[in-house]
C-alpha cells in the first residue's frame, strides 16, 4: 500500500467506532436489555397484591357473614319470620363469594369500576411488546405473554372485589329496611348492624389501599414506559387500543382536519374562542388563569370525593369516626423517629446527651405506641473541660395521644443504665443501686411544630415529668425537655 499510516488510522477509527458503539447502546438495545427485569418486577408485584387481594377479601367475607348471623340470632328473639327471610342462604352467598374469588376471570377488554392510569398503561405497554415479538429475544418474548395474562387476572380480580361491594351494599339496605320496620329495637341489633356497616367501610377502603398500590409504578417501570414512549409506534398502539382511547374516541385525522360530517375541526374551534374572547396576550394570559382556577377547583373536589368515598369506589357516608390505619399494612403504620435530650452535669455524671432512635406503630389516627433506645453521650463538667466520653445506654417505650390540634398527651416507662463518672462518698447499699438500671415513668406533653424546612417539617417538642426520678440514685433531674423529628 502506498500509505501505510493511512490503514493504520483507518484501523484506529473502526476500533474506536466499535468501541463507542459498545459503550453506548442503540435504543433497540435498550429496549432488548429491559424486559428481563420489566417481567420480574410485574410478576412479583401482581402475586403479591393478588395474594394479598385474596387474603383480606377473604377475612372479610367471613366476619360479614358472622355478623350476619349474630343479627340472625339477636332478629330471631323479636321476629323470628322475619329473621328466616332476611338470613336464610346468606351464609352461603358468602361461602359462593369466597369461592368465585380462588378462580377470577382475566380480563382482555376494558376494566369495570374505577380507572387506573398506570394500569392502562401497563396493560397496553404489554399488548405492544407482545405484538412485537421482534423487539424482544426469544426467552423474554415468552414472559411478556405470562405477565399481561397476570395483569388481565388481577384486573379480573379487581372486577370480582366490585360485584362482592354491589352484594355487600345490597345486604346492607336489606338488613336496614328489615330493621327499620321496629319501633324499638334491642340495643344488640343495632350495634350489630352498626359492626356490620364498619365492616363494609373498611373493606372498601382496603381494596382502595390495593388499588393505589397497583397504580403506583415503580422507577424500572416508569423506565421501561418512557422508553417506549419514544417509539412512534407505541404512541399509536395506545391511542388505538389503551382503556381510555375506547372512553374518549377520536376519528382519525381529526387533528389534521379530517374529520366527519357534521363534526367540528380543532381549528374550527380554536377560531370559534378567538372570535368570542378576541385576541392578543392579555386576552390569552386571562383565559390560561381562568383554566388553572377551574383545575383547582376541580382537583378540590375530586379529593373530596376521594375521602367520602374511597377514589369513588362508595360514596357511603360512615356514621362513626374511620380508622384510616386499619385498612394499613404492618409497615405502613410505622413510624421512626429520632430525639435529642440533655442533661446540666453535677457531682456525680457529666454534661449528658441522650440520642434516642425509636419506631412506633400507628393504633390509630390518634394514638401511637412504640419502643426505642438511647445512647449516653458525655461532654465533660464544663466549657473549660471538655471530655467526651460513653456515659451508658437506655431502653425505653412510649404512647403518644393527640388531644387537640398539634398536641398530644405522651407517657412512657424506661430503663437507663449509667456509671458513676465522679467517686463520692457513697453507702454500700447506694452504692450497689448505682450500678443497676434506674427506671423512669414519664407523663408529660408533646407538640409538631411547623417549619418551612422540608427536612424538619415534623419536629416534635417534649416536656415530660419523670415521676419516679425521686426514687433513683443519684436522684436525677424531675423535668425532661426532649427535640425529636419523625420520618
Amino acid at each position: 500500500m502506498r500509505n501505510p499510516w493511512l490503514l493504520v488510522l483507518l484501523m484506529i477509527f473502526i476500533l474506536l467506532h466499535s468501541a463507542t458503539a459498545q459503550d453506548n447502546p442503540t435504543f433497540a438495545d435498550k429496549i432488548l436489555g429491559l424486559p428481563a427485569k420489566f417481567n420480574d418486577r410485574i410478576q412479583k408485584k401482581a402475586d403479591k397484591l393478588e395474594e394479598q387481594l385474596t387474603r383480606q377479601t377473604e377475612k372479610y367475607l367471613q366476619r360479614l357473614a358472622r355478623k350476619e348471623e349474630k343479627l340472625r340470632r339477636k332478629l330471631m328473639k323479636t321476629d323470628s319470620t322475619a329473621a328466616k327471610q332476611l338470613f336464610d342462604g346468606s351464609a352461603e352467598q358468602y361461602a359462593k363469594l369466597s369461592e368465585k374469588l380462588k378462580n377470577p376471570t382475566a380480563i382482555t377488554g376494558r376494566a369495570g369500576g374505577q380507572y387506573l392510569p398506570y394500569v392502562d398503561s401497563l396493560k397496553t405497554s404489554l399488548s405492544f411488546l407482545e405484538k412485537n415479538k421482534d423487539l424482544l429475544n426469544s426467552e423474554e418474548a415468552k414472559k411478556i405473554t405470562g405477565s399481561l395474562q397476570q395483569v388481565q387476572q388481577i384486573q379480573g380480580k379487581l372486577q370480582q372485589t366490585e360485584e362482592i361491594k354491589a352484594f355487600i351494599r345490597q345486604r346492607k339496605e336489606q338488613i336496614k329496611a328489615t330493621l327499620s320496620r321496629y319501633t324499638n329495637l334491642p340495643a344488640g341489633l343495632t350495634k350489630g348492624y352498626q359492626d356490620f356497616q364498619k365492616e363494609m367501610y373498611y373493606y372498601t377502603q382496603q381494596v382502595q389501599e390495593y388499588k393505589d398500590l397497583l397504580n403506583d409504578p415503580d422507577k424500572l417501570l416508569n423506565k421501561t414506559l418512557s422508553l417506549l414512549n419514544k417509539l412512534p409506534a407505541f404512541q399509536d398502539f395506545m391511542k388505538q387500543h389503551s382503556e381510555l382511547a375506547g372512553l374518549f374516541s377520536v376519528p382519525a385525522g381529526y387533528a389534521s382536519g379530517q374529520s366527519l360530517a357534521g363534526l367540528q375541526t380543532r381549528s374550527q374551534v380554536q377560531q370559534l374562542m378567538q372570535n368570542q374572547l378576541g385576541a392578543g396576550p392579555n386576552v390569552q394570559q386571562m383565559m390560561q388563569q381562568n383554566l388553572s382556577a377551574a383545575q383547582a377547583q376541580l382537583n378540590e373536589l375530586k379529593d373530596k370525593i376521594s375521602k367520602l368515598g374511597g377514589g369513588g369506589a362508595d360514596l357511603d357516608m360512615p356514621n362513626f369516626k374511620p380508622n384510616n390505619q386499619k385498612t394499613k399494612s404492618f409497615w405502613k403504620r410505622l413510624e421512626y423517629g429520632s430525639n435529642l435530650q440533655t442533661q446540666k452535669s453535677n457531682v456525680f455524671f457529666p454534661t449528658t446527651s441522650d440520642l434516642g432512635l425509636s419506631v412506633g406503630y400507628k393504633l390509630s389516627d390518634k394514638s401511637i405506641i412504640g419502643i426505642g433506645g438511647s445512647y449516653k453521650v458525655g461532654w465533660g463538667k464544663n466549657i473549660r473541660n471538655i471530655s467526651i466520653s460513653s456515659q451508658g445506654a437506655g431502653l425505653r417505650s412510649f404512647l403518644d395521644v393527640k388531644l387537640k390540634g398539634s398536641f398530644f398527651a405522651s407517657g412512657g416507662f424506661e430503663y437507663n443504665y449509667q456509671p458513676l463518672s465522679y467517686t463520692e462518698t457513697l453507702t454500700p447499699q447506694d452504692q450497689h443501686r448505682v450500678e443497676e438500671w434506674q427506671q423512669s415513668g414519664l407523663v408529660g406533653v408533646s407538640k409538631i411544630i411547623s417549619l418551612k424546612s422540608t427536612t424538619f417539617k415534623k419536629t416534635k417538642l417534649q416536656l415530660l415529668w419523670d415521676f419516679l426520678s425521686y426514687q433513683q440514685v443519684p436522684k436525677a433531674q424531675a423535668l425532661k425537655f426532649r427535640v425529636g423529628y419523625s420520618f
